[in-house]
């Protein structure tokens, strides 16, 4: 219970929902949903070499790419992280790692492992649902964004220079 309290999480916020925490089970229904959904692939798409390898290849590029922004964010945020949306007491801001080029690299990880996942299988409800993620990851971010803005003076100006959830784009 101790970690639980040290990452943010109170008893008393839950029905309130004043840190985030109803995101935060959203997210996991999300992810279980995604997890355990089954892979639907179009009877008329079918794949042969090259263009086999070259979807696998770039679900390779995907899965390294969450893997580099999970393992990033979360070496960069040291004792910060907290699944909540809600910035932690006596926190503060991190902008460097992979937090100079992406504001949110654990959202993004999950994003980039989904669409790893749904190339991978060539699943096309996976697919939709990596855009539900993405549609999610974009709303949850910016909930925190608001925050965020208001706990740290120069936030709005690492906005200005670092995009949200797709280094470089968006």
């Amino acid at each position: 219970m101790k970690r639980l309290s040290d990452m943010g999480f109170s008893w008393d916020n839950w029905h309130r929902n004043e840190r985030g925490e109803y995101w935060v089970i959203a997210q996991m229904l999300l992810l279980l949903g995604f997890i355990v959904l089954p892979p639907w692939r179009l009877a008329t798409v079918t794949l042969s070499p090259p263009w086999l390898y070259l979807s696998w290849g770039a679900a390779a590029l995907c899965a390294g790419i969450a893997a580099g922004l999970m393992v990033g964010g979360t070496l960069a945020l040291g004792k910060n992280l907290t699944p909540l949306p809600y910035p932690k007491e006596g926190g503060m801001l991190v902008r460097s790692g992979v937090y100079g080029i992406v504001r949110h690299p654990l959202y993004s990880s999950l994003i980039f492992g989904a669409l790893a996942w749904s190339l991978f299988q060539m699943s096309g409800v996976h697919g939709l649902a990596t855009i539900g993620l993405f549609l999610f990851f974009n709303a949850k971010a910016t909930r925190e964004e608001a925050w965020l803005t208001h706990k740290y003076a120069d936030y709005s100006a690492y906005q200005q220079q670092v995009k949200k959830l797709i280094p470089w784009v968006y």
